[in-house]
């Protein structure tokens, strides 16, 4: 179930369109002549976070920035509250769909506040160094809250540890007020500890997410479900009880593994073998 626990109405759908919130519909993308994306459907109930998984080139980070609207679909669709995106045009999709990208560099001298309020561009008409409005300043104080920054607000950007610069694009991206929120890779150079609170943070938070991830225990532990890609193609959804099992662990990944399976409500966890000895 989503973490949400109030019901959430939906509105009639239109026909050829989709449910509330973000969802693809058969999307793909291609790059010289290559189907980086192959016909991917994913609709997230509101509220949930689901983890896109799958080895390097399955096409993970090319899906989020087609559901960010960042690349347009070569075929498929997708949509927000029904809408197209590209009907819907890139600031009012940021003002719904923020994302955490991977990695996050600047040449520009910058204070976490600064960073933060960053996230308030898509609302704003005029530029982002002027004086923050009321609406502004609320939005950035609840994502300072939520991230556990007040004690870094006046850092520079260049003196953060990775998990407090990925803790500070992810205030960024709460500062927007968004739906909907994409992560890539948001634990990769992280150590254990920040990996566990960064999924946990975003576990709590009261949105839809999607994240790409490569650890698939850490995939089990805090999404609700899961989308497996492999060259392109969904080869598996579901729970992650479903969907984590040693043979398609074997067949998309390469690897022996033993998956302890789950008790009703828990998740199943991961051990894997070393390789087998040649004949």
């Amino acid at each position: 179930m989503s973490r949400r626990t109030a019901a959430t109405e939906r509105r009639p759908e239109r026909a050829g369109e989709g449910a509330r919130g973000l969802r693809a519909e058969r999307v793909s993308w291609q790059a010289g002549g290559r189907l980086v994306v192959d016909g991917v459907d994913l609709a997230p109930e509101p509220g949930e976070t689901v983890g896109l998984l799958g080895p390097n080139g399955s096409g993970k980070s090319t899906l989020l920035r087609l559901l960010a609207g960042v690349r347009p679909t070569a075929s498929g669709v997708v949509t927000l509250d029904g809408d197209p995106l590209p009907r819907l045009g890139r600031r009012a999709v940021a003002r719904r769909v923020a994302v955490v990208e991977q990695h996050s560099e600047t040449g520009v001298e910058l204070t976490v506040r600064d960073v933060v309020r960053l996230g308030r561009i898509p609302h704003r008409g005029a530029p982002w160094a002027a004086a923050d409005g009321a609406d502004d300043g609320s939005a950035v104080d609840e994502a300072v809250r939520h991230t556990r920054l007040g004690a870094l607000l006046d850092r520079s950007w260049h003196t953060l540890s990775g998990g407090e610069r990925q803790r500070a694009q992810i205030a960024r991206a709460l500062a927007q007020r968004p739906t909907e929120l994409l992560l890539d890779e948001p634990t990769n150079h992280l150590d254990i500890q920040h990996q566990l609170e960064l999924l946990g943070l975003v576990a709590r938070l009261p949105l839809t997410s999607v994240v790409a991830l490569h650890d698939l225990n850490l995939a089990a532990m805090f999404c609700d479900r899961l989308l497996v890609l492999d060259r392109g193609r969904p080869v598996a959804a579901g729970r992650p009880a479903q969907v984590l099992t040693p043979a398609l662990i074997a067949r998309v990944y390469g690897v022996r593994a033993v998956v302890t399976p789950a008790s009703p409500g828990d998740r199943p966890s991961i051990r894997f073998l070393p390789p087998a000895d040649p004949d």
